[in-house]
């Protein structure tokens, strides 16, 4: 919600009504915050799911609606996946499946694969690359990324493509300034339901900590993740076979004024990540995922 704390507060009222006038029989919140909270106790749902311990503890005075208590990760595992899914296992549901999987349309393949061949681009034979991400500190330099193009290009031949939104373009027109491989920039070209399409028929995704990372490895595609401050245990890629690429810690700050940590949304941790290791994982990716792409053929 956002806006004014009038316009806030009408937003949240309203909210409150429409959720209401539903008569659910259960909440589950995955949020865990004051606010997440304060709207579970209201809806009016006899079973109210939630974490505890919770992330942000309630002071006396406020209310802790939950009567269904969540593990803080369930199913035995450290990822920020079984976060989300341990309100499952607190109501007794047996997990079947432990990781995501995006199986993209048709029709979404077709427009693909057509992509593809406007510019001359092979199935299987070309590694995706996103170089963007929500906080600039979260992004590794275009004049890296570029060097690592060109490395990992000279060495297996194959192709690259570029993707992001349209805010991205500058990022990526650095990239582009400074590698000597051909590089194809699809930036701002697919759309959202277009893009694991894309993925699923890339050799490799190369890319930061962000959600085109997460959506790579749902649709099956390898994937090397650039991570900071952020930890891959927690948050790396789950779906296809990985390697998660993080500098030594405790990271020194190299951001300035732009780092807040010790939030890791907020630390520029991931710049000081060298070409060399992220050339390394990559090669290693692809020769390790080699048999099985042979044997798929």
């Amino acid at each position: 919600m956002r806006g004014t704390p009038l316009r806030r507060a009408q937003e949240l009222v309203l909210t409150l009504l429409e959720l209401r006038r539903n008569h659910f029989d259960m909440v589950v919140d995955i949020t865990d915050t004051k606010t997440s909270r304060f709207i579970s106790g209201l809806v009016g749902a006899r079973i109210r799911v939630g974490y505890h311990p919770s992330e942000r503890p309630s002071r006396w005075f406020e209310r802790q609606p939950v009567n269904v208590k969540a593990k803080p990760f369930g199913y035995g595992g450290q990822h920020f996946l079984y976060r989300y899914l341990s309100p499952l296992e607190a109501l007794g549901i047996e997990l079947r499946v432990r990781g995501p999987d995006i199986r993209p349309l048709p029709l979404e393949t077709t427009k693909a694969l057509a992509l593809l061949d406007k510019f001359h681009l092979r199935p299987n034979a070309f590694v995706v690359v996103h170089a963007g991400a929500s906080f600039p500190g979260r992004r590794w330099q275009p004049e890296r990324f570029a060097a690592a193009i060109d490395r990992i290009s000279a060495e297996t031949g194959l192709d690259v493509a570029v993707v992001g939104s349209p805010d991205e373009n500058e990022v990526v027109e650095k990239i582009l300034a400074s590698a000597k491989a051909r590089i194809v920039n699809l930036v701002g070209v697919l759309p959202l339901e277009t893009l694991p399409a894309l993925f699923k028929l890339a050799r490799l995704f190369l890319g930061n900590d962000s959600g085109p990372m997460h959506m790579a490895a749902a649709v099956g595609t390898p994937v090397v993740g650039l991570f900071g401050l952020q930890s891959p245990v927690h948050w790396g890629p789950v779906g296809a076979p990985s390697i998660a690429v993080r500098p030594a810690m405790p990271c020194d700050c190299v951001g300035g004024d732009l780092c807040e940590r010790p939030d890791p949304n907020k630390a520029c941790c991931v710049w000081r990540l060298d070409v060399d290791p992220v050339v390394e994982a990559a090669l290693e990716l692809l020769a390790r995922t080699e048999i099985a792409l042979e044997a798929a053929v």
